[in-house]
């Protein structure tokens, strides 16, 4: 590896540019979550008041920007997309996975992943940061899932979602005060200090102070070095005893684990390497595995970046591109007065994005860093990025999860049809490529692209045949579009986009929770997306499943039970209330299906009204859409050509009524994907001696939640989390029986 002098003087890696012995490139791919294409200037958005990301912007004008790109709602049914070619009618993943949520809902042992393929191609592959496709809670494999799926190496966390906020910043602050960001405030806040020492594990203590307006506060500085803040006190002074350093605290102690070789070990929270931003440790990590990769062998980085989902919570003043000069120094700005919760005002939500806005900031930044420390790309004088793509053997993947959260959206995308929702904002998602063999670059591409390409796109790369390598029975639903990178001209590779968000499989046909995000105005939006009721809190919303908020306060609702739906939180909301104005119910099921010019969306609700009581309601809304910068034509509220029964409204054409019934067949025809044949936990076509084998070695071992646990007790009841007899008496009664799994709709 060669050192050159920057034009600053300084030194910086400059990566080998000659190819690996195989010929094959290698390959990063970054995953931002919860990014949506709305927070994108180099995609022509970003509304008024974007997150600045200058390193992203240099890598998408040195390669291509794939602007009509959608992946799922939620992060782990668009993960697993990502990984296996296949949409969630297939994975059966639906919703972003939680601890109730049973194997058959998570990613089988048995799909074909990624770094399963590339490994036939000679390729070494590791993941960094969060992973959210299976594990570790109701899975026979635990914490050691990335190993099962093909990663030879996992630097991070396996359910994907950060710890909630510890709101007693490790025992020194008082229940009821005003620390919602998880460290003592700076002194304008009531119980905050200047400064005071900083404890740490290991029994070690440093003052810490706020001296110049450019640091962070003392308990933030306090916490990104892995330490708790005693307010107003000096290592002199005895050690409270009440610091606690078991508690998580969102970004900055998190739940790590370490995989090598299948080899795993779970950090605790006291341990320094599990303690620290969490941006920077899946940064640090990822750049300690590439620079120690055998050279000629190709590799596989997956650098699944958490930021920016919940909790929001503020990063490293030094991380943020506008307030650092070159070197990385900083030199403006201050994070005294961000708080971590909103209450809904338009205050609230400005404050909110502002905070959203640094996490996702703090992420470009450290990407930056690990291009330039990789040797991938090299600082320019003036503290830009300088990423040449011919410079170095690796092609560069980066792509959002999902859409943003509500709160977060940028004008004029609807924040009220975000993540969670097959709307334009809960899908859109920005794709750039780059690297060595891009055609062309600084380019866009407009024709529509799905998360699931990734996977064809990353076998063309290692020279896979994808189709080749997996059997009949695991048709894939991703289009090879290696051909825009080579070819500026490329035609449309994909006729058809689909995605689809829906509830996961629980014991006992259950579901999440119902949570209620506000407004300050006494309304809000009753959702099920959130895993648990800590979820729920770091959204800023109010559980009403088990263990319910004291939610008394809020309008008489008087939560006196715990409820399992939405339609029951509005029911007892209207008896309570004699209220005319419930809260708003997000869909149990957001199905949309795209051509190049219509869009179809089917959402399938639960809902309560005071006559019909609690009923299942099904609505079709079409769309014009387009792509157009900066304000695209997007499927908002009243803006959809048919009423929600599906009969035309005024204006309605012969072209629309076309593209309707077309729309219509590609979603019912998408739809019959959605098989689960029962006895077939291998998925490999056919129910035969090996899921007898297979059920009869999980019930011998683990005898929990599998892909084998098919009913309940009863027969034709629900999976109830257990491998047993029953579901041994369904392989028994369908031995010999072929399932046909459809092929997909491009």
């Amino acid at each position: 590896m060669l050192l050159a002098a920057c034009d600053d003087g300084s030194s910086s890696r400059v990566a080998d540019a000659a190819p690996t012995e195989s010929g094959k490139p290698n390959i990063l791919f970054v995953m931002m979550d919860d990014v949506g294409i709305d927070q994108m200037t180099s995609f022509g958005y970003g509304g008024a008041n974007p997150p600045k990301m200058p390193n992203m912007d240099a890598v998408a004008q040195a390669g291509i920007r794939f602007r009509n790109t959608w992946a799922q709602p939620e992060c782990s049914p668009a993960r697993a997309s990502f990984f296996v070619g296949r949409y969630p009618t297939r994975t059966h993943i639906y919703q972003a996975l939680g601890p109730s949520d049973l194997a058959n809902a998570q990613l089988s042992p048995y799909e074909t992943t990624t770094p399963q393929l590339l490994r036939k191609a000679g390729y070494e592959n590791a993941m960094f940061g969060k992973f959210h496709l299976a594990g570790p809670e109701n899975n026979e494999a635990d914490i050691t899932t990335p190993a099962l799926f093909g990663w030879d190496y996992f630097y991070g966390w396996i359910g994907g979602l950060p710890e909630s906020i510890d709101l007693q910043a490790g025992g020194v602050v008082p229940g009821g005060t005003s620390n919602q960001c998880g460290f003592v405030p700076g002194a304008m806040v009531v119980g905050g200090a200047v400064g005071g020492a900083c404890h740490f594990p290991d029994n070690r203590c440093t003052p810490v102070r706020k001296d110049t307006p450019e640091q962070d506060v003392a308990g933030l500085q306090c916490l990104a070095a892995g330490g708790i803040l005693v307010p107003n006190a000096t290592c002199a002074d005895p050690k409270p005893a009440g610091l606690d350093f078991s508690r998580y605290n969102g970004y900055y102690v998190s739940p790590l684990v370490i995989l090598d070789q299948g080899r795993a070990e779970k950090v605790l929270p006291k341990d320094p390497r599990a303690r620290g931003y969490r941006t920077t440790i899946e940064t640090d990590a990822a750049i300690d595995w590439i620079n120690t990769r055998a050279s000629g062998k190709p590799w596989m980085a997956t650098v699944s970046y958490t930021s920016a989902h919940t909790p929001w919570q503020q990063p490293p003043a030094a991380l943020m591109s506008d307030l650092v000069g070159p070197g990385g120094y900083p030199n403006a700005g201050t994070f005294d007065n961000l708080s971590c919760t909103s209450d809904g005002s338009a205050a609230d939500v400005l404050r909110m994005q502002a905070l959203q806005n640094r996490m996702t900031q703090a992420l470009d930044t450290e990407f930056g860093r690990l291009l330039v420390e990789t040797g991938i790309a090299t600082w320019n004088p003036d503290g830009s990025l300088n990423y040449d793509p011919e410079a170095s053997n690796t092609l560069i993947v980066i792509v959002g999860d999902n859409g943003s959260l509500g709160l977060a959206v940028k004008q004029p995308f609807d924040a009220s049809r975000a993540k969670g929702t097959a709307y334009q904002t809960g899908v859109w998602v920005p794709l750039i490529v780059a690297g060595r063999g891009v055609a062309e670059p600084d380019r866009d591409v407009e024709h529509m692209v799905n998360g699931v390409d990734l996977f064809e796109l990353f076998g063309e790369l290692a020279g896979i045949d994808v189709r080749q390598e997996l059997p009949m029975s695991r048709p894939v639903d991703s289009v090879g579009i290696q051909a825009y990178l080579k070819n500026p001209a490329q035609p449309a590779l994909r006729q058809t986009n689909f995605a689809i968000s829906g509830l996961n499989q629980q014991a006992n046909g259950g579901r999440n929770g119902p949570c209620v995000v506000t407004t300050a105005a006494g309304g809000g939006t009753c959702m099920q997306i959130a895993t648990s009721k800590s979820v729920c809190g770091d959204n800023s919303g109010f559980w009403w499943g088990v263990g319910h908020d004291d939610l008394a306060p809020m309008d008489g609702d008087n939560a006196i039970a715990s409820y399992d739906t939405c339609a029951q939180v509005n029911q007892v909301r209207y008896t309570n209330n004699n209220a005319a104005v419930m809260y708003t119910v997000m869909p149990d099921q957001s199905v949309a299906v795209r051509e190049e010019r219509y869009k179809l969306v089917r959402n399938t609700f639960k809902r309560f009204d005071p006559a019909k009581g609690i009923h299942d309601e099904v609505e079709y809304e079409l769309y014009e859409v387009d792509q157009a910068k900066p304000a695209p034509l997007l499927d908002e509220a009243g803006m959809s050509k048919i009423n929600l029964d599906g009969t035309p409204k005024p204006g309605w054409t012969t072209g629309d009524d076309l593209a309707y019934k077309d729309l219509k067949g590609r979603l019912d025809r998408l739809m019959l994907s959605a098989v689960v044949c029962e006895g077939d936990g291998n998925i490999d076509g056919i129910v035969d001696k090996a899921d007898l084998d297979n059920w009869n070695r999980i019930y011998s071992g683990w005898s929990q939640s599998s892909v084998y646990d098919f009913v309940g007790a009863a027969p034709g009841s629900p999976p109830d989390s257990h491998t047993n007899g029953p579901d041994q008496d369904v392989v028994s009664l369908q031995l010999g029986k072929t399932c046909v799994y459809p092929s997909s709709v491009y």
